[in-house]
């Protein structure tokens, strides 16, 4: 930066100039690029030493002027220094402006998270879901709350963020928000969107991840058996919003959707296959990945039950489908009356679509990551590291065969 730098004082003259002090100017070069500022001094011509850059002769008022500009020299190679040490990026307007007293407000951290989330907002049901907002929105909060928790303030310039910001945020969510590695994880992971943001607009210099590493741990996905699956298909409850919700949970174990794809599905989504049977014909809501999953028997049946709900016929669904909090507090009552002690939500049909009614019933993983849309093969890999009695099925008919 240095060799790009140069400062130069000069004496400028206006158009009408005839005689007298001259005004002393202040000129700083930055790659090719200038700022002038004024002085405050004036000069008389004849008193100038130009390829010195100050006044000449020994007279007081020489000395004086030389000292100030001098001081003022100085000031500006200070100026440099510390744009330098806190950005890397500096520019000659940057250097008068500190001069002057006149610095350009940063960019600030709550400021551009608040402005991502905004054009998230704008662009949902397209580019994002709902469910990504929130995500955003619950992130903002915790790195508000975590401003006031270690900073006592509202706000903090983007360039005050570094490793250590990193570090001290994570164990604020750990310790303050009592969140699971794998909760804080996606926090930090969230966070780091907003710095990539910054990095790429130039507004932080240095990324503050740069030896910062956290792994999400594996965690086994809970599902159920086919002795569950029957246990609950069969059981009657006394309540009507029971059996309903137990009947889409069962629609969603045999066909692998998640809740807000069955919230959306319509008939329109349900298309003949190319066996000439029915299928279900349509893109997740997560990823925007295209799936198409054979309707089994018991889905078919499901869906021919509520063919007549009120609910299907005036809001245009094929499952009258509540909130996702009624649900799965509901699931909860299903899961105690049907001796299932599982920590039983919605999603646990997903689950157990992909373990128990396909992968130990011996359809091919590739099959099973094409109907749930899964975007990469090892997401389903994971479902196949967990089903020890489909490895006892394996090596049961190898043994069988080598006795033979």
């Amino acid at each position: 930066m240095s060799v790009n730098f140069s400062l130069l004082f000069y004496l400028k003259k206006q158009k009408n100039y005839c005689v007298g002090p001259v005004p002393v100017y202040l000129r700083i070069t930055v790659a090719g690029k200038r700022a002038e500022l004024a002085t405050g001094r004036e000069c008389e011509p004849t008193c100038w030493n130009a390829a010195a850059n100050r006044a000449a002769g020994t007279k007081a008022s020489s000395k004086s002027l030389n000292a100030y500009l001098d001081n003022l020299q100085v000031k500006v190679y200070e100026a440099h220094r510390q744009l330098v040490a806190a950005s890397g990026l500096v520019s000659a307007a940057d250097i008068k402006n500190r001069i002057i007293g006149k610095e350009e407000k940063g960019k600030m951290l709550i400021e551009v998270f608040r402005e991502h989330n905004r054009k998230v907002e704008a662009l949902l049901g397209g580019e994002f879901a709902p469910g990504t907002l929130e995500r955003y929105a619950t992130s903002l909060k915790h790195t508000v709350d975590f401003l006031a928790w270690k900073y006592q303030v509202t706000d903090m310039d983007i360039k005050e963020i570094d490793h250590a910001y990193i570090t001290e945020y994570e164990f604020f969510l750990r310790s303050v928000r009592k969140c699971s590695n794998n909760t804080a994880v996606k926090y930090i992971k969230n966070f780091g969107k907003i710095v990539r943001i910054c990095l790429a607009n130039g507004w932080l210099s240095a990324n503050p991840f740069v030896n910062y590493k956290a792994k999400v741990k594996k965690v086994d996905r809970v599902f159920l058996s086919e002795e569950e699956l029957e246990g609950m298909a069969a059981k009657v409850f006394a309540a009507e919003r029971l059996s309903q919700v137990r009947d889409i949970f069962l629609f969603s174990c045999f066909t692998g959707l998640a809740y807000v794809d069955v919230l959306k599905l319509t008939r329109a989504d349900i298309e003949k296959g190319i066996d000439g049977g029915k299928w279900i014909c349509k893109k997740r809501q997560k990823t925007d990945t295209a799936f198409r999953i054979p309707l089994l028997p018991t889905a078919l049946e499901i869906l021919e039950k509520y063919r007549d709900h009120p609910q299907c016929l005036n809001e245009g669904e094929l499952l009258p489908v509540l909130s996702n909090q009624k649900m799965n507090a509901y699931l909860k009552e299903i899961a105690d009356l049907c001796g299932i002690h599982k920590p039983l939500t919605f999603h646990i049909a997903r689950h157990s679509f992909a373990t128990t009614v396909t992968l130990l019933n011996g359809v091919p993983m590739e099959s099973v990551s094409k109907m749930l849309g899964h975007t990469n093969l090892k997401t389903t890999q994971h479902y196949a590291k967990i089903l020890d009695i489909k490895v006892s099925e394996d090596m049961r008919l190898l043994r069988d065969k080598m006795k033979k």
